[in-house]
């Protein structure tokens, strides 16, 4: 999955969730996305090329990194809770989007009830 296809499929993916909004900052170039003010997604153009930064559970944030080489720690956050997502050839579309799933689904479990969207588990 080449650096392009990877944003346009976790941008497609994340805006269909329930009750996301998303931010876009031309200087320098983030884009945010929120499930009620909580940021689960953020994309950028890392210097070289773009990536998408995602919550994981630690844990599995670990096992993601040591299997997937286009996966790094948090670009611009924590280094424990978040990961990078790089172009490559290990990377497809469903791995993006469970892996955008998981991160909406870490940041709604946080939430109080009464501010979860109607139907998060997807």
């Amino acid at each position: 999955m080449d650096a392009r296809e990877l944003q346009k499929v976790a941008n497609d993916f994340a805006t269909e969730l329930p009750d996301v909004t998303f931010e876009h900052r031309v200087s320098p170039n983030w884009e945010t996305y929120k499930v009620h003010g909580k940021v689960f997604m953020l994309m950028t153009d890392m210097p070289g090329h773009p990536v998408v930064i995602m919550k994981a559970d630690p844990d599995e944030a670990l096992a993601l990194r040591e299997q997937y080489e286009e996966i790094t720690v948090g670009y611009h956050t924590d280094k424990k809770h978040w990961i990078t997502a790089a172009s490559g050839p290990n990377l497809d579309e469903d791995l993006v989007k469970k892996l955008v799933t998981d991160s909406y689904q870490l940041v709604v479990a946080k939430l109080p009830k009464s501010a979860r969207p109607a139907n998060p588990s997807l």
